[in-house]
């Protein structure tokens, strides 16, 4: 009689859900299926970890020759803006000399030079020169002020380990879409967290992490955290390529979420380990330039 019950309980039921348009049968949809990539490799987190080392410590100079793009975000205004690009001159020598030169039609719209703690930017067309301290220690209501050169040194290259870096690794797949082939892409993924411990504490510090995809297993971003745990620069390596000074990105493109700006770097020629003396990382300054020093 129970049995009878419940199904004269679901007839009743039937018809007031279809009137509903409730369907109480389970359906199926065709989804899209991402497609996987030919090769995937696996790599140990040690193994990841001599690879970035070994590219590091091999590398003692570099040189590129680039193309590039500067945004401006101001995100309170919901502006944007993009300034005109101009060619690139980049000359890199451990441990942290770096000089970045930049020419708009041929004639030098900005050259800097830093020796890791110290910079000067020379801005001919302006007449202006600006010194400063690598480390800012007092916030500019201008955004570009805000920008010193070390972010350079971390997103050209993946530096190797330090001494008292940690290390683990974890493995994803992500989804990207290519809309203009409407295709999904399965990427797997390698995600390598350098992290540091701070003195006396059980607590660690994020310093970096470092995507790489498996099929190549190349980096192809690196977020770099400030002191505080804020995600300080964000760099997105594509395009892999074979040049002179081995296998590099053509295309690097650096976000500072603080600042709002974005730089994007169309790389034509890169140059390893060729001699570059002290005369290399001098700029000359203008005798009637203005000198302004920021903190």
């Amino acid at each position: 009689m129970r049995s009878v019950r419940r199904l004269a309980c679901v007839a009743a039921l039937v018809p007031p859900l279809l009137l509903a348009g409730c369907n109480i049968l389970p359906t199926t949809r065709h989804l899209p299926v991402p497609k996987a990539p030919s090769l995937v490799q696996t790599a140990t987190p040690e193994e990841l970890v001599k690879q970035i080392n070994q590219r590091w410590n091999a590398l003692n100079t570099l040189t590129a020759t680039v193309e590039i793009y500067a945004t401006g975000v101001k995100t309170e205004q919901g502006t944007a803006t993009d300034y005109p690009s101009c060619r690139g001159f980049i000359l890199m020598r451990k441990p942290q000399m770096l000089r970045v030169a930049g020419t708009y039609f041929g004639a030098k719209i900005f050259d800097m030079t830093s020796n890791g703690s110290h910079f000067t930017l020379v801005m001919p067309t302006k007449s202006l020169v600006i010194e400063g301290s690598n480390k800012v220690t007092e916030k500019s209501a201008n955004q570009w002020e805000n920008l010193r050169p070390d972010f350079f040194l971390d997103a050209l290259v993946v530096h190797g380990m330090e001494p008292d870096d940690e290390y683990m690794a974890t493995s994803d797949t992500v989804t990207v879409e290519d809309a203009a082939k409407k295709h999904l892409y399965a990427v797997p993924e390698y995600v390598l967290d350098v992290v540091r411990r701070k003195a006396a504490s059980q607590e660690l510090t994020l310093v970096r992490k470092v995507t790489f995809h498996r099929d190549d297993l190349l980096p192809y971003e690196q977020d770099v955290y400030d002191s505080g745990g804020n995600l300080e620069t964000q760099v997105f390596y594509s395009s892999y390529a074979d040049f002179s000074g081995g296998k590099y990105a053509s295309t690097v493109t650096i976000m500072r979420p603080q600042e709002g700006i974005q730089l994007v770097l169309t790389v034509e020629r890169v140059e390893e380990n060729v001699d570059l003396p002290d005369s290399q990382f001098k700029v000359d300054i203008p005798d009637n330039a203005t000198i302004r020093k920021l903190k």
